[in-house]
């Protein structure tokens, strides 16, 4: 969420200098097209003689389970780019507004939000100002001072700067609660197109080098418990979705592979924005966020579920159908292996049924050991019967349609889930396929894929 900064000098009473207010609204709506900025993990105590506590409940999720909006300030040091990646509004080509805080500028802010209870943390990130280590050596003169000066222990998610050297990656890692280095694009190829000056080679490096990290200081810690701590809440990344000719196929296994090698919290999705001409980028009509959305729930099934990438997208079936969500795409595609029957299949079976979650999932395996369960019993579980019913079994009964194929129960469950879409606006556009559905929405809210 964006707060309207355009007023903020009223609300400081002795005020802020109005070249300053300007900054604020150019720095922080540019800010807002990086959305690797979740806050989870952090356990950064106060102290004695500091201000501020990222420790547990203090700061997590942007949007934490209970509802909770968690604030964080979120800005760039600077949009004054010397890269011109063609996807990007700050490329150094484009035909923006300008602006550049000082680290004083940025330290001070926060610590003048902070006190007003405006925000509990920090995401700062950059475009790349003259190069890769002078931005990041202006990033660390402000969370230094925060930290040092300041004695700020509240939340701070710092950008990576791709290119910049070992030595400043270590520097802001022992300050900092989480990092993010961004991939951006989901191939060599299409970096090499649309931002010729990045590579994979400096991207990865310092992913390599963050995760390293984190596992060293961690064993050392074993011994030593008064080793300073290293990114604590771990380092994420963001990939564009939409803005290059790559299937959904090969993102997830990309973000795959991104979670086993260096170990990352979160693969942050972004579809593309159309908001720049260039002869190498789509033309959208809108932001492809329905993509976007599929792969938040496919990711979801990497991290949570024991699926792996290619077991959800194929060869043969590299891109998700845009009405139906992974987890159901991927058991139409393979009918063979139901139904299953909920009162003698496995834990691991069970996640891979359409309707039923991690926690329904774990509830079935604990109520069937004192009776038999049916699908009424399921209901009271939390099992989302309208997916799940056709793909299981209580004690040999079947609810499902009754013929047994994909194409009869892929218009079953879309038919249900039409049911649900209430008080839809009419249009004279079709809209299936650009935005989720109230569907969607709410099994994404409860996890129940």
């Amino acid at each position: 969420m964006f707060k309207d900064f355009t007023n903020v000098n009223q609300c400081f009473p002795g005020g802020i200098h109005m070249e300053l207010v300007k900054k604020l609204e150019i720095l922080s709506a540019a800010a807002k097209y990086d959305v690797s900025c979740s806050s989870s993990g952090s356990k950064r105590k106060n102290t004695p003689d500091g201000i501020g506590n990222g420790h547990v409940a203090g700061i997590c999720h942007s949007w934490a389970d209970d509802g909770r909006c968690i604030s964080l300030l979120k800005i760039l040091l600077t949009n004054n780019c010397a890269f011109d990646c063609a996807y990007c509004i700050n490329r150094s080509s484009n035909d923006v507004q300008r602006a550049a805080f000082t680290p004083d500028e940025v330290a001070n802010l926060t610590m003048d939000f902070y006190m007003r209870n405006y925000i509990e943390g920090l995401f700062l990130s950059s475009a790349v100002l003259q190069s890769p280590n002078h931005t990041m050596e202006l990033m660390i003169k402000a969370v230094k001072k925060l930290r040092m000066e300041y004695r700020f222990n509240g939340y701070i998610h710092m950008k990576a700067i791709p290119g910049a050297d070992r030595e400043l990656i270590n520097e802001a890692g022992l300050l900092v609660d989480r990092m993010s280095v961004n991939i951006e694009l989901p191939s060599s190829e299409s970096l090499r197109l649309l931002a010729p000056q990045k590579s994979k080679d400096s991207i990865i490096k310092p992913m390599g080098q963050i995760s390293n990290s984190i596992l060293a200081i961690g064993e050392e810690r074993k011994i030593f418990k008064g080793t300073q701590k290293f990114v604590p809440a771990g380092q994420t990344t963001q990939l564009i979705v939409g803005a290059t000719p790559e299937t959904d196929r090969t993102i997830l296994k990309l973000s795959e592979g991104l979670y086993n090698k260096f170990s990352l919290k979160r693969v942050y999705f972004s579809a593309y924005v159309p908001i720049v001409a260039h002869p190498l980028l789509p033309v959208l009509a809108a932001p492809p966020l329905l993509r976007e959305h599929r792969l938040y729930q496919a990711d979801w099934l990497l991290r949570f579920y024991g699926f792996t990438a290619n077991e959800i997208l194929t060869e043969e079936n590299p891109d998700f159908d845009p009405n139906l969500d992974p987890k159901c795409f991927w058991a139409l595609c393979n009918l063979d292996l139901f139904p299953i029957e909920v009162n003698k299949a496995d834990y691991f079976m069970l996640l891979r049924v359409p309707g039923i979650g991690v926690k329904s999932a774990r509830k079935i395996v604990s109520a069937r050991r004192v009776g038999i369960l049916r699908h009424e019993d399921l209901k009271k579980l939390g099992v989302v019967l309208k997916r799940a019913k056709y793909f299981i079994t209580c004690n040999g009964k079947y609810e499902g349609n009754y013929k047994f194929l994909p194409e009869n129960i892929k218009l079953s469950i879309l038919s249900d889930g039409k049911k649900n879409d209430r008080f839809e606006q009419l249009s004279i556009f079709d809209m299936t396929t650009k935005l989720p559905t109230i569907e969607d929405q709410l099994i994404s809210a409860s996890g129940q894929l």
